[in-house]
Formats: C-alpha cells, structure tokens, sequence
C-alpha cells in the first residue's frame, strides 16, 4: 500500500502500531489515548502570571517523592481485605495477583480513559514488540466505558482508508470479543505484520448495526509535516498539513515555512484535521511563529488549581493572512494549536468542532518495572478554557460532502425495492455523492432508488438488477473512496482558502 500521509511511529507506544522504544523521565506531555508519554526538554520556557521565565516543572522524581508515606490509617481496610484474602480465600491466591488488581481498581474509579496501568510483563512486552518495526494499522486509541475507542486514524494510514473513523469502538478482532479486555492486550491483538489482514468489529454512534471492517496492516512511514502551494485570485497560498506533533515536526515546519515565504505567499493554511496530537513543545514551537508575546498560548493547570501561562517571544504577527483547518479528528496537541490560533492570534478556525482532550498525562515509573500513567493536569486555552470533552468550535463551520461521511458497504442479504434500514441510507448517499439521484437518503428502498441503481449498474458493466448486492455494493465503496482521496473534492480546504482573503 502506498500511504500518501505519513506518521512518526516511533513516537507512539501504544497507538496501534508497532514504533520505537519507550523512555520516561522529566515532565512528559502526551498525545491522547495511549500515545507514547514525550520528555518535555529541560530549558523548555514557562513564564507566569508574573512575567518571569521559569524551568522548575516537577519531575518525576519530585512528584514521587513528595508523595504521602503514612497510609496506614486510610489504607487498613485495603490491608484488612488483602489478609483476609490470602489467608482464608477458598483457594490458592498470587498476592501479585491482588495488589495489581487494586492499582487498576484505583484507576477504574477515576473514570479517565487516559489514566492507565502496565505491569512490568507488559511493559516489557511492548517494549519489545515495538522496537521491531514500523508497522500496524495506524490509528490512537484510549479506553471508553470498557471498550477501545478510536481517538483518531492516521490521513492515509491503513485505518483511514478501511474507513475507521474518530470515536468509533471496537467490539471485537478477529471474531474475537475484546469488550472489557486491558485496553494493552487488546492493542495487542489488532497490531500485527505488514500485509496480514485484521478483521474489527466496529459500533459506530448513530448506525444501527456494528460494522465488520477488514484493516490490512502496513508500514507506517515517519514524515509529520507536508507543504503546498494553491492559487486563490491569483495570490499564492501556502498550505502546511501537520499530521501529528512529534520530535522533529517543529523543525520540519519551521523550514518549509520559511522555503513558503521566500515563495513569496500571500496567505498560509494550517491542517490539523486528523491529527492526535503529541508533543507538546512541538505544538509549542510552532506557536511561536505566530502568537506575540503580549499574551499567553496556551496555560497549563495542576491539581491544586496552579496555573502556568507559556508567552513567546515574538514581537510582531505575520503580515499575511492565516486560516487552521481542523475536524472531530483533531485532539491535544492540535487542540493546543487551534485554540491559541483562534483567541490568542485572531485566526479563523475553518472545520467541525475538535476532539475534546484538555488533559496532560505523565508517566510514572513504579520501581519494578511497571508504570503508571496518570492525568496530572489540565491544559487551557488562552482565555483560559477548558476543552476537555467539548472539543474547540471552529469560527466558520464547514462540513465535508455528506458521501465523505458514509460507512463501509456491508451486504449480507441483497438490498432491493420495498426495503427500509441503515444500510439503503449509506448507499443512498452514495449514489448521491457519484451523480446519480436516488429520490430520498432516509432508508427507504424506492422506485427512484431502484432507477438511480440500475443506472449505476448500467454505467459500470455490472448485471442490471435495480438491486444492490455484494458486487454493486464494493464497486459503490471503491468509487466512493477515489472520490474522498481527490483533493478536488475537498470542500472544507476550499472554505480555509476562501476565507483567508474575505
């Protein structure tokens, strides 16, 4: 498969797909779900309300360290259930056994998806597998109500192109129900070799049946940052896509960014739709070519309700027009971006309302291997909102055509005439999205269905029948997605474009 996107793997522990090592230590800012914690650099800057510079982020070490040693008293209940259970249970209990299974209950009462346990055979076990290669489905996940939901597929990863969309929760792998399975096992389970096939059960909010989605797993390649030129009345616009927020994006973007300008641009589009998240100072950095240092970008709040702003340096804006392109893919990181752009820049968000990740994870190590990796703080916007959940709101919103939003074609009993379900509304769309009138999407099978159908068949060699099966139906999905793969096609990119010069 030739991805046209392509993704730092190595910076994804536990995203689906098979990356570098792991290390934990200092401050880590994370992508959402189960990304890879990131080590926030040392002399990274931090000003306060005051206006002074400050590196003093708690370090793991700190925050270990300062932890309350006398439990005795709050814990005698936990210590009362742990004896009575080893010494009297009915039969043989490992006391690893009860002690890992209390770390996890402890999380299991937060409700945060994105705090997370791995004991030390785990932890090894990922290490290892994912030292190997770059490969997978590409795709971030974190745990919600019991079951692996997808935050997000990678633009162009296989995922994305199996039509595996943000939010969507996998039931089962391989026939296999995964339903309140540890969410690492079950990652587990869906990674594999390139050019092996997996097969997820998927519940989709709003369709009626859960959907059967084959993913064949590939490579996933490392580039995050890719840059473009468009022509709007003739003025060239430049058009930076940052795919998720690693190691090098900043720098990545930074050179491209100034190969646009001495292309002499005269507008800039940022894309952030689909992309996770990751790193924080990544996010960081860009922001600085952009945001003056009168205001805040982004402030970051602890559990004691703390707040530290983050101020650039930059004296004065860019003196071109920009516009953030952003989606329900867009989470963390990206958020982080968006939400300076729009309150502390000025900049119009063009798009769907964002993911909905304002929190911070750090990962600590627990002594024996295994690791803890638990919310630690809140990241707010400029103006000092919280997202979490909510998701940012873009200034102009603009929805793809509503075939981009269509779900994989399932047929296991011919749909024809007379007929009423989820799936003849999924076609019915289709069919609209490639020209052809099919009367009415709401699901019912009518005699102006029937016409649009046999019209199709007619025009692509196929058995005229005015009825969809297995056949009509793939040759629908494939001309569905050649049609969502063109750029022509993309209505919200030409929205960004638009507004730059109202």
């Amino acid at each position: 498969m030739n991805l046209k996107r392509r993704y730092l793997a190595a910076l994804l522990i536990l995203a689906m797909l098979i990356g570098g090592g792991a290390t934990y230590a200092g401050v880590q800012f994370i992508q959402p779900g189960t990304g890879q914690a990131q080590e926030q650099d040392s002399d990274q800057k931090a000003s306060t309300d005051k206006g002074t510079t400050s590196s003093d982020e708690e370090s793991i070490g700190n925050i270990l360290d300062g932890l309350k040693e006398d439990n005795e008293g709050e814990l005698s209940k936990v210590n009362k259930a742990y004896s009575v259970i080893m010494e009297k249970y009915v039969s043989d209990v490992e006391s690893k056994q009860l002690i890992e299974g209390a770390i996890q209950g402890m999380l299991d009462t937060l409700d945060d998806p994105y705090s997370t346990y791995m004991d030390k055979e785990t932890m090894e076990q990922f290490n290892n597998s994912i030292s190997s290669s770059f490969e997978g489905i590409g795709t971030e996940v974190s745990m919600k109500d019991g079951r692996v939901t997808i935050v997000s597929p990678f633009k162009g990863s296989p995922a994305e192109e199996a039509g595996l969309k943000p939010k969507d929760q996998i039931v089962s792998v391989d026939g296999e129900n995964i339903e309140g399975m540890d969410l690492y096992d079950a990652v587990l389970k869906i990674r594999g070799e390139k050019g092996t096939t997996v097969t997820l059960e998927v519940d989709r909010p709003g369709v009626e049946e859960n959907l059967s989605i084959k993913v064949k797993r590939d490579t996933i390649p490392i580039e995050t940052v890719y840059s473009d030129v468009k022509t709007v009345d003739r003025k060239k616009v430049g058009v930076l896509e940052v795919t998720s927020f690693s190691e090098n994006t900043a720098a990545d973007f930074d050179k491209m960014l100034n190969e646009l300008e001495d292309q002499g641009i005269e507008g800039l589009v940022i894309d952030v739709r689909g992309n996770p998240g990751g790193l924080f100072t990544a996010a960081q950095d860009i922001l600085e070519n952009f945001i003056t240092k009168d205001q805040p970008y982004v402030q970051i709040e602890d559990s004691e309700g703390e707040k530290k702003r983050y101020f650039s340096d930059l004296n004065e804006k860019k003196d071109y027009p920009i516009t953030v392109l952003m989606d329900e893919g867009s989470a963390s990181a990206s958020e982080i971006l968006a939400g300076a752009m729009k309150e502390a820049g000025g900049y119009d968000l063009v798009g769907t309302n964002s993911f909905g990740k304002g929190t911070v994870q750090q990962a600590l190590p627990m002594g024996d291997g295994s690791n803890l990796k638990l919310t630690l703080f809140k990241w707010l916007t400029p103006d000092g909102n919280w997202i979490h959940e909510d998701g940012i709101k873009p200034t102009v919103k603009e929805e793809l055509p509503e075939y981009y939003y269509t779900n994989p074609v399932q047929i296991d009993k011919t749909l024809q005439f007379d007929q009423t379900s989820d799936k003849i509304a999924n076609v019915q769309k289709m069919l609209k999205g490639l020209g052809y009138d099919p009367g009415r999407t709401d699901g019912y099978y009518s005699d102006k269905t029937v016409s649009a159908v046999e019209e199709f068949q007619q025009d692509k060699d196929l058995e005229v029948t005015g009825k969809i099966n297995e056949k009509t139906g793939s040759t629908l999905q494939s001309l569905i997605i050649e049609k969502v793969q063109n750029k022509e096609n993309d209505t919200q990119m030409d929205k960004a474009l638009e507004v730059l010069f109202q």
